[in-house]
């Protein structure tokens, strides 16, 4: 491919993350919020790389004797397309030759995120794992996709939510389902997540100026399709999901609830929440 397609930097790094490929294991956690990054591998025994380009940090190190690599994304599957697009070129490129690998890896990539609850039901600090992700952004429509998508489940988001034309089709991707079946123990719930591309009026949130949905929340609560309904939103899981499929890697979301939207609460105690989330998932890997 030509070197305006996959941009390197003059050490031979990938161009936003900044990365080599010995760089990275083939565990990847990922967070938004870069400050998250080092409440992560703090854990960890030993820590070998340290990276911090704009948003994107990475520390890579090993826990328990596994090597794991810690990156934040910043928010949006704006980021997501960045992020998963270079991690795969670093597993599956010749950054030399940049021609893709005949033998292909596939990384395990779990997002380790916050998230506000659309179900009543759903208490604060809990955890959820994302079975499907909607995506209500645009990124997979990009791509050659159709095979890794839920289409029914999307058409009948549009019936149901009264989608109007100006805004695209949901699409619809499921977790992996080795992942979904390693982390399905005591202390979990699992349900579907909605990835929005925003976090004022596409979350149905209205500061001061109106939005197109006000009751946009209220629509998401009362979806329900063969008995499956939404359960939280936020605004990577879908990107992560989506790309991970094309590409072959696993990708897992777990969400630490700490809003519920429905009942307008936030917890009075995120950080202990996410703590205890992160500590929960290093043990399970």
């Amino acid at each position: 491919m030509a070197s305006s397609e996959l941009i390197l930097n003059p050490d031979g790094s990938v161009y936003h993350l900044g990365l080599l490929p010995n760089e990275i294991g083939h565990t990847i956690l990922t967070v938004g919020d870069p400050d998250r990054v080092p409440k992560i591998s703090k854990h960890f025994e030993t820590l070998e790389v340290q990276k911090h380009i704009r948003e994107l940090c990475t520390h890579t190190g090993t826990f328990k004797g596994q090597r794991i690599t810690v990156i934040s994304t910043g928010m949006g599957t704006d980021n997501i397309d960045i992020v998963l697009t270079e991690l795969d070129a670093l597993v599956n490129v010749d950054l030399k030759t940049l021609k893709p690998k005949k033998k292909l890896t596939s990384l395990r990539i779990i997002r380790l995120g916050t998230s506000g609850a659309v179900q009543p039901d759903i208490p604060l600090g809990s955890f959820l794992l994302s079975k499907k992700a909607i995506g209500f952004d645009n990124l997979l429509h990009f791509y050659s996709c159709d095979a890794h998508l839920d289409i029914p489940f999307a058409l009948a988001l549009q019936e149901q939510l009264g989608l109007n034309e100006h805004l695209n089709t949901p699409y619809v991707v499921s977790a992996n389902k080795q992942l979904i079946d390693r982390f399905s123990t005591v202390g979990f719930v699992k349900g579907i997540t909605a990835t929005h591309s925003g976090f004022y009026g596409p979350q149905g949130r209205r500061i001061r100026i109106a939005t197109q949905y006000p009751d946009w929340n209220d629509r998401l609560e009362s979806f329900d399709y063969l008995g499956q309904k939404i359960s939280n939103l936020e605004m990577e899981t879908a990107g992560i999901y989506g790309l991970s499929a094309i590409m072959g890697h696993q990708a897992l979301s777990v969400n630490a609830i700490i809003a519920n939207r429905t009942w307008g609460t936030f917890s009075d105690h995120p950080e202990r929440v996410i703590d205890s989330m992160i500590r929960k998932v290093l043990n399970l890997l």
